[in-house]
């Protein structure tokens, strides 16, 4: 299966070669963050990329005077001791700021800007960009500047505006709506300009319309690939049928990432890549190296 419209083969390349390679895709939310190491920051991409990541998922918010950071805003009490959204601050509060740790102690590490990233990964990495479609206009003018259209997958809702923009916008990144209907689904494909190369199936259940086979099917027939959610965000959020992180290392990694493959989801994003990594190898005869 070749993803994506023929006329931006050339942008949906790398994203092919790697399909073509794996099979099945571990994006890593986040990053790998465990220990003196902070989600979202380049050193914890670069574990993710050791622990067997295929993706990187990050997310993207910006400051008040324009510059754009890799954050999760919501997460500012947590990280940053501080209780302001970080979109409410500018870049002088932003990097007046440090990070602490998973033990709540203060280190000697900032919030990065997104140019760090860009700079740093440029070349092979894929990177899927969530939580930036409210600042897409400014955040498509940065990324032209790196010449990374092949690297990046853009994430966001089913909104008219915004697909309007990414349809009539000149660069043609590649584009994953996240979608929690048919209707979604519909809305989404009447663009033509867009390069829709994929889409995140949000599924409550088993008997959601979004998390049956022949849909997932169809899906492939028009060259999409199909994105699946099995992190873990608490004990309450359903994201694609309960075949999540939890239920695939508390219980059976079979009932979980498992039931991902058996249902040919094309990209599996996770917390634990190091364990879906060795688990999707032995699954389909992969030998990659984990380092």
């Amino acid at each position: 299966m070749r993803i994506g419209k023929p006329s931006y083969r050339d942008i949906n390349t790398l994203l092919n070669q790697k399909l073509e390679e794996r099979g099945v895709l571990i994006a890593v939310h986040r990053g790998t963050s465990l220990g003196n190491i902070i989600e979202n920051t380049i050193p914890a991409l670069k574990a993710a990329i050791q622990h067997g990541g295929d993706m990187l998922e990050v997310d993207v918010c910006q400051s008040t005077d324009g510059i754009m950071y890799l954050f999760h805003d919501g997460a500012e009490p947590r990280l940053l001791k501080q209780s302001d959204n970080i979109k409410t601050m500018d870049s002088e509060k932003i990097e007046s700021l440090t990070y602490y740790n998973r033990d709540y102690t203060k280190i000697d590490y900032k919030v990065e800007r997104l140019d760090d990233l860009l700079s740093t990964f440029k070349g092979d990495t894929l990177i899927n960009i969530d939580r930036a479609w409210d600042i897409w206009p400014a955040l498509l003018k940065t990324l032209d500047k790196y010449e990374v259209s092949n690297q990046i997958l853009l994430k966001g809702p089913v909104v008219k505006e915004q697909l309007e923009f990414l349809d009539q916008y000149e660069t043609k990144y590649m584009f994953m709506p996240i979608v929690h209907s048919l209707k979604d689904i519909e809305t989404a494909l009447a663009y033509p300009n867009l390069n829709l190369v994929g889409l995140e199936l949000i599924a409550d259940s088993e008997n959601h319309p979004l998390f049956q086979d022949a849909l997932i099917e169809k899906l492939h027939q028009m060259n999409l690939f199909v994105w699946a959610n099995a992190i873990t965000l608490d004990d309450k959020t359903v994201l694609f049928g309960g075949l999540d992180d939890d239920t695939s290392i508390m219980q059976d990694p079979d009932q979980g990432w498992g039931k991902l493959f058996e249902k040919n989801i094309d990209f599996i994003q996770t917390d634990w890549p190091t364990l879906l990594a060795s688990y999707r190898d032995k699954k389909i005869g992969l030998h990659t190296n984990h380092r």
